[in-house]
């Protein structure tokens, strides 16, 4: 990426050659420029929050910038991208969603995420740390910046406007108003569960901002819970485990189970444990952000669970779905279960087969399929 600073060399993570998405886009750029055309003062405590692969901060690393991030692989392409760039280890302060935010941030910098809700949590959670002489700039491409957008920064933290678009990208201004009376932050958010989805039927769900359906159970979640395993299973895993609703399940109707929660968004593993503590269950768990089954011994699981994503930001892929499946075979001892609910027109069985030699279809209506698919070896 050619920056006002030079040209940047980035990634996203994990690395691969083969894939044709770049780690930033023309809203990166444009805010780059921006804040070395109008001559921006990057003084002081500089935040980012939302730098998807590390493009900002990386390009910003002399300005000693503190970056807040929800995932996980986010993180680790800026800490690939800043180690290639040459930048000093700690010259970048990194940051999760679920750390403490800065006390004071003199120039707050937004890369307007998917999620209205992030968004918000966010907005509300450094709103404190903001002063009348706080520079504030968002940016987005155009399709990510609704009116929803701008009224939330207006409503917390004070006027704001926008910027003309240049390549389909367009920036946010806000002015911060100390005076302004800030709204309460509504997450998280918790809900009891309706009837009829099995073990966690009229259970408490907790959901952190930004959690995919955090405000209602999706209906393929709810598809899925009606058709889960029986007990018996051993070492299982929630693989993308969202609010934990799944796994949660496995461990209510099966004490004995092992349950592992994995996702890579800070936001949703700390959603999983607090759903799981708030329903008492017994048994062992463990709650870990990473990447998919990284780390997890070969061998060492009995069944995976998976809701798989079809989305990477805006765009659509199964490569995410592909590395989870490969993960769970990696981890599964042979004759052990990979679980996986997703869209029909999503053809997952034809991969499924392809990496297992096996699918079978466990369930399915007009919109959704749960697949089984066995380690045979």
């Amino acid at each position: 990426m050619t920056t006002p600073w030079g040209e940047v060399g980035l990634t996203r993570f994990p690395e691969d050659p083969r894939d044709p998405l770049r780690a930033w886009d023309a809203s990166d750029a444009y805010l780059l420029r921006h804040l070395d055309e109008e001559k921006v003062p990057l003084t002081g405590t500089v935040v980012v929050v939302g730098d998807r692969w590390g493009a900002l901060v990386t390009a910003l690393a002399e300005h000693r910038p503190v970056q807040i991030t929800d995932s996980f692989l986010g993180q680790e392409a800026t800490r690939a991208n800043l180690a290639r760039a040459g930048v000093e280890p700690g010259a970048v302060r990194l940051l999760t969603t679920q750390d403490p935010p800065p006390d004071r941030v003199d120039v707050l910098l937004v890369r307007v995420p998917k999620s209205l809700a992030l968004l918000e949590d966010q907005l509300l959670r450094l709103a404190p740390a903001v002063h009348a002489d706080t520079v504030v700039v968002g940016t987005g491409m155009v399709k990510e910046i609704h009116t929803s957008t701008l009224q939330l920064f207006e409503r917390i933290l004070g006027p704001t406007r926008t910027s003309l678009a240049r390549q389909k990208a367009r920036l946010v201004f806000c002015t911060p108003d100390p005076a302004l009376e800030r709204p309460a932050n509504p997450w998280p958010y918790s809900y009891a569960l309706p009837d009829g989805v099995g073990a966690v039927s009229g259970r408490t769900v907790v959901n952190h901002a930004g959690v995919f359906c955090a405000e209602r159970l999706d209906i393929g979640t709810r598809f899925f819970l009606r058709h889960l395993p029986g007990p018996g299973a051993g070492r299982v895993v929630d693989l993308g485990c969202g609010n934990g609703v799944v796994g949660t399940a496995v461990a209510l109707a099966d004490p004995a189970a092992e349950v592992l929660f994995v996702d890579e968004s800070f936001q949703a593993v700390a959603s999983a444990e607090a759903t799981y503590k708030a329903n008492g269950v017994p048994g062992h768990a463990e709650f870990r952000v990473g990447d998919g089954l990284a780390g997890v011994a070969p061998g060492s699981v009995d069944l995976v669970l998976n809701n798989p994503p079809f989305h990477s930001h805006q765009a659509t892929t199964d490569a995410t779905a592909w590395r989870m499946f490969t993960g769970a075979k990696r981890a599964l001892r042979p004759g052990g279960e990979l679980w996986v609910i997703g869209n029909r027109h999503l053809g997952y069985h034809v991969k499924l087969r392809r990496l297992f030699g096996n699918s079978e279809l466990v369930a399915s209506d007009p919109k959704f399929v749960v697949l089984k698919a066995v380690r045979k070896d």
